[in-house]
């Protein structure tokens, strides 16, 4: 799973990104309202942590941009405000949680986990599931009918992205900088070479016609197997 935690406060951030990691998420961060923004438009993240007092843009702004856009990702607000109105205005802007500072971090890791169950994204013990096939964080690995896939880790990341955003069209510009980051000396035609890899550990049990090429865009996962 990948989250994109926007804090402009450097100690905080770095303890909140360190509780991520530790919990085996993979983390983008940004201290700047405009970095932060740039960072969700790219529609690659599986929660947002967001911070409502930002320099540049403010919090409120970059969720009421990204609902606007249809980004209906998760997104927890931080805020140190904490009155009936502000908390209003913050779900009203369509956030899906919202935490007052100062606050516990395992508080913040809990509500971020209940997040990510609300949206089918992780059952309870971080398991993911559609149909036949599942994934397992623990073990980094991929199944098919609890068989392993024995996947290379960015063959993981890529079969964790596409089941979290099943049934969705993926552009290969979001599956690149998904798995292999924004700053890596590569282009997008590695993400067809790593699909074809997938399609043939799946293959071996009938399931690789579930990755489905869509021209000219990219791909996406869906059927039944």
């Amino acid at each position: 799973m990948r989250i994109l935690l926007v804090e402009d406060d450097r100690p905080l951030l770095d303890a909140i990104r360190q509780m991520f990691e530790e919990d085996s998420y993979a983390v983008d961060t940004a201290e700047h309202g405009d970095d932060g923004l740039m960072l969700a438009e790219q529609g690659i993240y599986d929660l947002i942590v967001l911070d409502i007092m930002l320099p540049g843009t403010s919090g409120l702004d970059i969720l009421q941009h990204l609902r606007k856009r249809g980004l209906a990702t998760p997104i927890l607000l931080l805020t140190a405000r904490d009155t009936v109105e502000d908390r209003v205005r913050g779900l009203d802007a369509g956030a899906d949680d919202y935490l007052v500072k100062p606050f516990a971090v395992a508080e913040l890791l809990a509500r971020a986990r209940a997040l990510l169950r609300r949206n089918g994204s992780v059952n309870p013990d971080g398991e993911l599931t559609y149909g036949r096939l599942s994934i397992r964080p623990k073990s980094r690995d991929g199944y098919v009918d609890n068989q392993p896939l024995k996947l290379t880790a960015k063959e993981y990341k890529l079969f964790e992205f596409l089941l979290v955003n099943r049934e969705q069209i993926l552009t290969r510009e979001q599956i690149f900088d998904r798995v292999w980051g924004f700053e890596v000396e590569t282009n997008t035609s590695v993400v067809d070479v790593y699909l074809h890899y997938l399609r043939k550990k799946l293959a071996v049990h009938s399931c690789d016609h579930l990755i489905q090429t869509v021209r000219g865009v990219g791909c996406i996962l869906k059927g039944t197997s």
